[in-house]
C-alpha cells in the first residue's frame, strides 16, 4: 500500500514503490512555452513553486514540441538536485532505439543528465515489451531512475505488470478531477491494492471547473477558492499526486494552500451530490 508523509517544508508526500517519497502536489507544464510573452512568468512560477516545496515537476517531449522541456530546464538550472523531474515519451517513439533517442533529446532540452521518472505518454502500436526493454536500458545507464505509464486503464496496467520487468512500473498518470471520476470505480482501487501511486493531470479540468457555481459556493463556505477545493478533493487520496499548472507565482501560492484545506465528510458528501461518483465501469477519459 502506498502511504504519505510530509517534507521539511510541510508539504504532503506520496510513497513510490521504491519507498522514495515525492510531493503530493507537483507542478504541471502542459501548455507552457507556447507564448513568448508568458515565458518569464512561467519560469518565475516554477521557481516559486520549488521554493514552496512543490518540487515534483512534470513535462513531456510533446509539450510545445520540446519547448516546455527547455523552459523547465531554464527554470531548474542550478536547482536540479531539488527537483523530482518527470517527462514523457510519445508512443510513436516506443521502439527501443527511438525511446533511447527520445530520452537523450529530452535530457538535452532539460539540461540534465537524468530523469527521475520517464513515462510512456499513452499506449500506441509498439509492443509494450519493447518499450519496457528501452526503459530498463535507460535505468541501467543511469539516464532515468524510474519509469511509468500515462493514460493506461486497469487492463493495460495489469498487462504491463505481467510483462518481464513490468513490476518496476512506478506510476500511472491519468485524467482525474471532480468531473472525471471514472477512475474511482476500478483503476484507483486496483492501483492502491497493487501499491502503485497515481498522478492526476488536469485536476481542475484545465480551469473549466472554476466556473461551476456549486463548487464556488462550497469553496466560499470554507474560505477557499474553487481551485483550492478541487485540488484538495483530488489530494484526499493518500496515494494520488496532483500536477496542476500555474502560470504565475500568485497562482502557485493559491495551489499550495490547497494542501492545508481539510475536507469534512459533509463537504465530501455535498461534492458527491454535485459531481456524482461512478456506479459502473467508465472507459478511461483523456484530454
Amino acid at each position: 500500500m502506498t502511504s504519505g508523509g510530509t517534507t521539511r517544508e510541510g508539504t504532503r508526500t506520496v510513497r513510490l514503490p521504491s519507498g522514495e517519497q515525492v510531493p503530493a502536489l507537483g507542478q504541471g507544464t502542459w501548455g507552457w512555452a507556447e507564448d513568448r510573452s508568458r515565458r518569464d512568468q512561467e519560469v518565475a512560477a516554477l521557481r516559486h513553486g520549488l521554493d514552496l516545496g512543490l518540487t515534483l515537476v512534470d513535462t513531456a517531449e510533446m509539450y510545445a514540441d520540446g519547448g516546455a522541456e527547455e523552459l523547465v530546464g531554464e527554470a531548474v538550472a542550478g536547482r536540479r538536485d531539488e527537483v523530482f523531474l518527470v517527462s514523457k515519451v510519445l508512443p510513436e517513439h516506443g521502439r527501443r532505439r527511438d525511446t533511447l533517442r527520445a530520452c537523450e533529446a529530452s535530457l538535452r532540452r532539460l539540461g540534465t543528465d537524468r530523469l527521475d521518472l520517464y513515462l510512456l505518454h499513452w499506449r500506441g502500436r509498439v509492443p509494450l515489451a519493447e518499450t519496457l526493454e528501452a526503459f530498463e536500458t535507460l535505468v541501467a545507464a543511469g539516464r532515468i531512475r524510474y519509469w511509468g505509464v500515462s493514460n493506461f486503464d486497469t487492463a493495460d496496467l495489469a498487462e504491463v505488470m505481467g510483462l518481464p520487468g513490468g513490476d518496476a512500473v512506478t506510476t500511472d498518470q491519468v485524467l482525474y478531477n471532480l468531473t472525471r471520476r471514472g477512475v474511482e470505480y476500478d483503476l484507483l482501487p486496483w492501483a492502491r491494492a497493487a501499491g502503485l501511486p497515481v498522478m492526476a493531470y488536469s485536476p481542475v479540468e484545465q480551469g473549466r471547473l472554476l466556473a461551476d457555481g456549486h463548487l464556488a459556493a462550497l469553496a466560499a463556505d470554507l474560505g477557499a477558492t474553487p481551485a483550492q477545493l478541487a485540488l484538495a478533493w483530488v489530494l484526499r487520496h493518500p496515494h494520488v499526486v496532483a500536477i496542476p499548472r500555474a502560470g504565475t507565482p500568485a497562482h502557485v501560492e493559491e495551489n499550495r494552500a490547497a494542501l492545508d484545506l481539510r475536507l469534512t465528510p459533509e463537504v465530501l458528501a455535498a461534492l458527491d451530490q454535485v459531481f456524482p461518483p461512478p456506479v459502473q465501469k467508465v472507459p478511461l477519459e483523456v484530454l
